[in-house]
């Protein structure tokens, strides 16, 4: 297993609403053509309404790189920029959990 933990910031509250349309047009086309990619959720941050927070959990580093790879993801990332004022992308080495099968 591979994963991400992203937050994003955004700019002003008009920026939160179309980079949320952005997600969820991107969202679509992940859940449809990524078998690789286990979990990819999405969180508004209680408190912080310019803040999101990204959980992605994909099979292994290749499933990753192939959901890189994808022209929508392409096109997210760089139709996002205009909408922030920061991403922060911590790595993450899966030890354990619940919900997942794991092939180690």
């Amino acid at each position: 297993m591979f994963g991400l933990m992203v937050r994003f910031t955004c700019k002003d509250a008009d920026a939160a609403v179309a980079f949320d349309e952005l997600v969820a047009r991107t969202g679509e086309q992940i859940r449809a053509n990524e078998p690789g990619t286990v979990i990819y959720t999405v969180h508004r941050v209680d408190g912080r309404p310019l803040e999101r927070i990204f959980y992605e959990l994909y099979r292994d580093v290749a499933a990753f790189e192939t959901h890189e790879a994808q022209g929508y993801v392409r096109e997210f990332l760089e139709a996002r920029e205009q909408y922030l004022t920061s991403t922060e992308v911590d790595r993450l080495d899966f030890m354990s959990g619940k919900g997942v099968d794991v092939e180690r």
